[in-house]
């Protein structure tokens, strides 16, 4: 049985690796080992060992703490629910957000505010 932990640490190998556009082989090489590894840290079947999530870290560019965010005090027995991430059109759109020059970027996002606050009214 998968530990949520395990399972959490793996969803959040995968996000980043889609947000980055990595795949899993890339990821793999990088970190000096199969591929198929990596299927079983993302899916929470195998835990990722402190010294190989250092690795995987610096090969995805974000430090260690980032794959324990939203863990904090709430380590449950089931998996970690409304993690908008785990759709792939919300990491397409993620991506594509910042493929956008930054200026134009601020002027998305204030647009977006302004659209959702008119549809909360």
């Amino acid at each position: 049985m998968k530990h949520p932990v395990d399972a959490h640490v793996g969803k959040r190998i995968r996000h980043r690796r889609w947000m980055i556009g990595v795949t899993q082989q890339q990821l793999a090489d990088k970190v000096g080992i199969k591929f198929q590894q990596i299927q079983k840290y993302e899916t929470g079947m195998n835990r990722v060992s402190a010294s190989r999530l250092w690795d995987i870290s610096e090969a995805l560019d974000v430090p260690i703490s980032f794959f324990f965010e939203g863990l904090e005090g709430r380590v449950e027995k089931k998996e970690v629910e409304g993690d908008i991430l785990a759709d792939k059109e919300a990491l397409a759109l993620v991506r594509s957000y910042y493929a956008i020059p930054e200026e134009q970027r601020r002027r998305l996002f204030d647009l977006a505010k302004v659209l959702s606050a008119s549809s909360a009214a």
